[in-house]
């Protein structure tokens, strides 16, 4: 089967499928996770009971957020998949490709904001490489390695989710689109809603990142005795981030569709730009699995930090299918495949622009 590649956005699974999985360099047996679906971490046996976690991902720079707030999320961005380990993120390795219209004012700000966001969560930057590039562009301006270091007993993966394990949704759907575009296009929500509105939802921008919600979680307990799986809702959003805990651990899952949190700044935003707040890209929004009695544990520990969460649904046999319930209607949960926001984005600026 020949697959081609997608107009924008992560490469399909058949990609994954037909062109890396089959090439992944040495083997090593010290690998306790490699690259799969729904898994946006590597595990590597350390020895004397220790692991080191690893994740990758670009670094993402958009100077339309101002270069302090932009730094602030690229670091999260970064750090938010290795937190979702259970285990804190310690090490950071970054390379940044920097395009030549960044000034020495415009670099200094951004790396001074990564630098104490960094210090602030307890990550070292140990290596790295930086130069001015032609062909390089905003957004993408790198990318970066986030590295965790713990006990090989104390981590977690969408792999160990199991039949039983209560699901637990954070922050809500569609943080991270609404979050977007309220700083991208806050005279639009103003027209739309009032400046009062706006301004508020602009707030919406600093819950883009699980780290807290992570840590917090996982500090009540991991595997038997808490949480069993964590992934953020990124590409694709809520139903997308399900579906991958799912096809990581081989279960089904059973989901009340009024269940998941729903802010509502967040629907409106949504509506106003006609995106699914349900597929639509959420860095935020943490999706977890956990032992059935220590779900109202992980409740309160969120709800100690300011965090809002829910239990929405269940892990189930996988011959039971991945399903969504609404209205008292069964429907299976299908991929997305295209997350909404980017062609909403697309359609927000070229408006803007005319």
């Amino acid at each position: 089967m020949v697959t081609e590649l997608p107009e924008i956005g992560k490469i399909s699974p058949e990609i994954f499928d037909e062109v890396f999985y089959p090439r992944l360099g040495a083997p090593s047996s010290m690998i306790l996770t490699g690259p799969q679906h729904g898994v946006d971490i590597g595990v590597v046996d350390l020895g004397a009971g220790q692991v080191m976690v690893t994740t990758c991902d670009p670094v993402f720079i958009v100077p339309a957020y101002g270069f302090r707030r932009a730094a602030w999320f690229a670091v999260h961005i970064l750090a938010s998949d290795a937190a979702t380990s259970g285990l804190a993120p310690t090490y950071m390795c970054i390379d940044l490709n920097l395009p030549p219209a960044i000034t020495r004012a415009e670099l200094e700000e951004m790396w001074t904001t990564m630098h104490e966001e960094c210090a602030r969560l307890g990550i070292s930057v140990i290596s790295g490489h930086t130069a001015r590039y032609h062909g390089c562009e905003y957004p993408m301006v790198g990318g970066a390695t986030v590295m965790c270091i713990g006990p090989k007993d104390r981590y977690v993966t969408p792999t160990m989710a199991r039949v039983g394990d209560l699901v637990i949704v954070t922050k809500g759907a569609a943080i991270e689109a609404a979050g977007l575009m309220a700083v991208t296009f806050p005279d639009r929500i103003a027209a739309a809603f009032g400046q009062d509105f706006s301004r508020e939802s602009e707030k919406l921008f600093y819950m883009m990142s699980v780290i807290e919600d992570a840590l917090a979680a996982s500090s009540v307990g991991v595997r038997d005795e808490g949480v069993t799986a964590m992934h953020d809702a990124t590409e694709c959003g809520v139903w997308g981030g399900l579906y991958e805990i799912a096809q990581a651990s081989c279960t089904g899952m059973r989901i009340e569709h009024e269940r998941i949190p729903l802010r509502d700044d967040v629907r409106k935003i949504c509506e106003l730009f006609n995106m699914d707040p349900y597929s639509s890209i959420s860095e935020g929004t943490l999706l977890l699995t956990c032992r059935p009695h220590k779900a109202n544990a992980v409740l309160e520990t969120l709800a100690d930090k300011g965090i809002r969460a829910a239990v929405v649904g269940e892990i189930v046999p996988a011959e039971h299918g991945i399903v969504v319930v609404r209205d008292g209607v069964e429907r299976p949960l299908q991929h997305p495949r295209v997350d909404p926001f980017w062609d909403a984005f697309a359609r927000a600026s070229q408006e803007s622009s005319t």
